[in-house]
């Protein structure tokens, strides 16, 4: 009975021992296409994906282009300088005359100036003795310090007249002065006194003595002393930011005064501005000149300007002088006369005009319409009437100042 009981159980283990057996799965080798994985043909159905909604259609952001922008000759909005076609950096400083200094070039060694990169409009031209001074009207904005101060010359009366302006300078030749201060505009004339600092005050860097001014200050004083220090009608310049049509090739404007006196300036197509260089050697002819870039010692960045013009004006000496110790130049700068401008890397032969004594300076084309200056500051390259006029090269242009 135990026998066959224990056979009966060893019969039961060795059946379940083969079933399991052939229930076992081989495993399947990997990578063989012919294979079905038995994942693959499972009967379960995949999870129903949740639908994802189409993705709206953008529209590209179109940028418009800023309209052009032109103002003058005649009509200017109350927050835009007349003499600049900028907005001012504060509008009430055009509630007030426009701020002229007359500063100095020469001597080499007391260069760089202050403040004239900050004027509205600057006015270079010949004083004697081979030598150029500068002549910068302030209107749109402020400059803290501007110098330093010289004294003035026959051409600074008639650009007080055309501005309306207070004008500060140190002295001048007697004769000079006498007509200086016998002028309509002697009570905006300002000089060095005993008790006028501020706004005309004397410093010393480097143990020099400078006369300097601060155009705010002077403004003020000019007021306080009596000068109707209101808003002036300075309608004439014509601004626009289009580049005109008809331009050739302008990229270079260089003036020779003398073998002392020489600039050029640069225009720089990363800013759309020229840049400013200023002889740093006598030199007798071109091939022996030499320039550095002319820095305002106010920002101490180089001078620029978005408007180069070079006018050619009658010269002639006064009170009877000629070449020599007792030189006198009058610069006729009235009725009008040939120049040409530059902006933006171009030329563009115009007509300066000046008809009445309290005319600003304008430009004409030669169809008669209004020459579009860049908004921006502007410098007056003012030589000879007979001045040799060059093109070395393409783009270059240069001047050679001639007093007959």
């Amino acid at each position: 009975m135990k026998i066959t009981m224990m056979k009966r159980m060893t019969l039961i283990a060795l059946a379940l021992v083969f079933a399991s057996a052939c229930n076992k799965v081989d495993p399947q080798p990997t990578g063989n296409p012919a294979i079905e994985s038995p994942i693959a043909s499972s009967t379960v159905e995949p999870p129903t994906a949740t639908p994802i909604p189409p993705t709206a259609t953008v529209e590209p952001t179109v940028v418009p282009t800023p309209a052009p922008v032109a103002y003058g000759p005649l009509e200017f909005p109350a927050n835009i300088s007349q003499l600049s076609g900028k907005a001012a950096s504060d509008p009430s400083l055009l509630e007030r005359r426009p701020v002229a200094v007359k500063v100095q070039l020469f001597p080499r060694g007391q260069r760089p100036p202050w403040g004239v990169s900050l004027a509205d409009i600057v006015y270079d031209y010949y004083q004697n003795f081979g030598l150029t001074r500068l002549h910068a009207i302030y209107l749109g904005q402020n400059a803290e310090t501007v110098g330093p101060i010289r004294s003035a010359r026959l051409l600074d009366q008639s650009l007080v007249n055309m501005y309306e302006s207070v004008f500060a300078f140190g002295s001048a030749e007697q004769r000079t002065y006498s007509r200086l201060f016998g002028s309509e505009g002697a009570n905006r004339l300002v000089v060095e006194g005993n008790a006028n600092c501020p706004p005309m005050c004397r410093i010393d860097p480097n143990g020099a003595n400078f006369l300097v001014t601060n155009t705010d200050e002077l403004s003020q004083y000019a007021t306080s002393n009596g000068v109707d220090n209101v808003r002036q009608n300075l309608t004439g310049m014509y601004f626009d930011d289009q580049v005109p049509a008809g331009g050739q090739p302008g990229s270079q404007v260089s003036t020779r005064f003398s073998i002392s006196a020489y600039e050029l300036w640069d225009f720089n197509p990363e800013t759309g501005r020229y840049l400013r260089y200023q002889d740093t050697q006598e030199a007798n002819d071109s091939q022996t000149e030499a320039l550095a870039p002319l820095v305002d010692q106010l920002t101490q960045q180089q001078i620029a300007a978005d408007n180069v013009v070079v006018l050619l004006v009658p010269h002639q000496y006064a009170f009877g002088t000629s070449p020599g110790p007792n030189e006198v130049v009058d610069i006729l700068l009235s009725g009008s006369g040939p120049a040409i401008a530059f902006r933006d890397g171009q030329a563009y032969p115009v007509t300066w005009n000046r008809p009445n004594e309290d005319s600003v300076l304008s430009l004409t084309l030669s169809d008669g319409s209004p020459y579009p200056h860049k908004p921006g500051n502007t410098w007056y390259e003012v030589i000879g009437q007979s001045s040799k006029q060059e093109n070395p090269s393409t783009g270059a242009w240069r001047f050679i100042h001639y007093i007959p």
